[in-house]
């Protein structure tokens, strides 16, 4: 997964200001279908931020190419989410937790029949052939990020 296109893409969809692409997209690690693979930290100060988590939990964090409003997380060696910065005031609902799922079609439109919402744009391929995401909103109103590592299948004319 392209971290910086999901951080772009959910700050795109939650109405924060979007940031640029990093350079060198990896997969993920596959941490298994129904696992969290991947989640937004929203902050209105980020430095302030890496001191906290990076204390409390010990991680350490890569710059991202072209912006100081968002770093990648590092646990033991592995990138697991990004810390970005948000203007305005936090809310409850600000952060995206993305779950690894085997199709993230197929669970978007199962989210959709248990009442959540599709953010508009989504599912989509990432670049680089890294997975696909989805962004909805459960039926109370709270973001949910969907991950898959294959790819939605290119539409034939």
């Amino acid at each position: 997964m392209t971290r910086v296109m999901v951080l772009v893409m959910t700050a795109v969809a939650l109405g924060s200001a979007p940031v640029l692409a990093q350079s060198k997209p990896q997969m993920p690690a596959d941490v298994g279908v129904g696992r969290a693979a991947w989640f937004d930290i929203t902050t209105t100060n980020v430095a302030r931020a890496r001191e906290f988590y990076g204390t409390l939990f010990g991680w350490t964090f890569t710059a991202i190419a072209g912006t100081t409003q968002a770093v990648e997380i590092n646990s033991r060696g592995v990138a697991i989410g990004t810390i970005r910065g948000a203007e305005g005031a936090i809310s409850a609902f600000n952060g995206v937790v993305y779950i690894q799922v085997d199709d993230v079609q197929i669970a978007s439109e199962k989210a959709k029949t248990l009442g959540a919402t599709i953010v508009p744009g989504f599912p989509f391929n990432l670049p680089n052939g890294t997975g696909a995401i989805s962004l909805l909103a459960d039926p109370s109103g709270h973001p949910l990020g969907l991950y898959s590592r294959a790819r939605i299948p290119d539409k034939k004319p």
